[in-house]
């Protein structure tokens, strides 16, 4: 079993080559780790423990995984590519492998240009993450290879989803429905952060979620302020409110589910008013998501409805951004954003606001597919929880 589709792995890579040849790049490196994971799973369906990685695409060529000798028999079991090579860069500093063979990237160069495989110019993808021990080395290896950053043009192809990509990320978010239940079953006064995030988190790997796209967000009473709150040990109190969140991955993709809940199990008028404030714009946000419209566009209206509602001092996220392979991931659709939605792309709206010296800190979110003529709910539950009021 793995989690890639060969044929989705193999259109992304002739795709990647269009972009190549059209800027005359000779190969694209593309780094990834655990935390950056997203631009190497979308050619691989892969990702190292512990180690760091690279993938090495040729315009002409077979693409190889560049990475350390502790993963590589998980890569050539799970990656949708398993050429590997390894080098030293990559490992856990100071490990020590003494059966692996590990490379140079100076003969990685020697090797291609033995197979007659150019390499005058090589894009990287990556940049604002790619360490620089591995760029410096790799820069060392390849002293006769000109390097470009192309990760812009590499990350737009990951913006528009295909029906396959648009599948995965609607079972993902059909899980966040159901660890929302199991979460919310267990709110109460006397239970512990912690206890929430791990009814959610097990609902959603025992339904075949492999990974979580950021640690299960659980903020009660003050805690809510810090934003992006992971689950704490930290008893709930009567009368708080507790922000929840949760990012099952299937197969790669993310979905996601915010929700502020009272502790209590009974919203306080105050509370109804905090939430309904969230649910306002949010469906203001709800009603721009078609084609053609900008994120400066979108922006407007929430941001309209934050400062009748005397929240726009506490704003500190957009109301909109894209969804794949990362809960977050561009195109942002900010109130500076001159990127237009379009059909097949995988949108959420995330309507938040913090430090308030009252709320604290609240958040609502749910995902939508952007359509020919507006947008449909990747979980119709969830935005018929979050379109009515409390």
């Amino acid at each position: 079993m793995a989690y890639f589709n060969l044929k989705e792995t193999e259109a992304r890579i002739e795709k990647i080559r269009e972009v190549l040849r059209k800027k005359s790049v000779d190969a694209a490196l593309i780094y990834y780790d655990e935390l950056n994971v997203a631009n190497g799973w979308y050619l691989t369906g892969w990702c190292p423990q512990f180690e760091k990685g690279c993938v090495l695409l040729p315009v002409d060529g077979d693409p190889l995984l560049l990475g350390g000798p502790e993963s590589e028999p998980f890569a050539k079991m799970s990656s949708a590519i398993t050429e590997t090579r390894n080098f030293t860069p990559f490992m856990v500093p100071d490990e020590e492998y003494p059966n692996a063979e590990i490379s140079t990237f100076e003969s990685l160069y020697k090797e291609l240009d033995a197979a007659k495989i150019p390499m005058r110019t090589i894009g990287l993808v990556g940049t604002a993450a790619l360490p620089h021990n591995i760029y410096t080395q790799f820069q060392a290896g390849f002293k006769n290879s000109k390097l470009i950053d192309i990760t812009a043009e590499y990350e737009a192809l990951r913006a528009h989803k295909s029906p396959w990509e648009i599948e995965q990320i609607r079972s993902a978010f059909s899980l966040t429905f159901e660890a929302f239940q199991a979460m919310k079953n267990i709110v109460a006064p006397g239970i512990f952060e912690h206890q929430v995030a791990a009814e959610g988190e097990y609902i959603c790997r025992k339904a075949g979620a492999h990974s979580f796209a950021y640690g299960t967000i659980i903020g009660s009473g003050e805690r809510a302020k810090a934003v992006v709150p992971t689950a704490y040990n930290k008893e709930m109190l009567a009368g708080e409110l507790v922000m929840v969140g949760i990012a099952p991955r299937v197969n790669g993709y993310a979905g996601v589910m915010g929700e502020s809940l009272p502790v209590s199990g009974t919203y306080t008028q105050r509370q109804k008013d905090c939430v309904n404030y969230l649910r306002e714009a949010f469906h203001l946000t709800k009603d721009m998501l078609k084609p053609g419209v900008s994120g400066r566009e979108i922006d407007v209206p929430a941001r309209k409805s934050f400062i009748k509602n005397g929240l726009i001092d506490y704003l500190v996220c957009p109301f909109a951004h894209t969804i794949g392979l990362m809960e977050a991931e561009g195109p942002f659709y900010g109130p500076n954003s001159d990127d237009v939605l379009a059909p097949g792309m995988t949108v959420c709206i995330d309507v938040s606001f913090f430090g308030h010296p009252e709320f604290h800190g609240a958040r609502i979110e749910t995902g939508y597919v952007i359509t020919e003529t507006g947008c449909e709910p990747l979980s119709p539950e969830m935005d018929k929880i979050m379109m009515a009021t409390v």
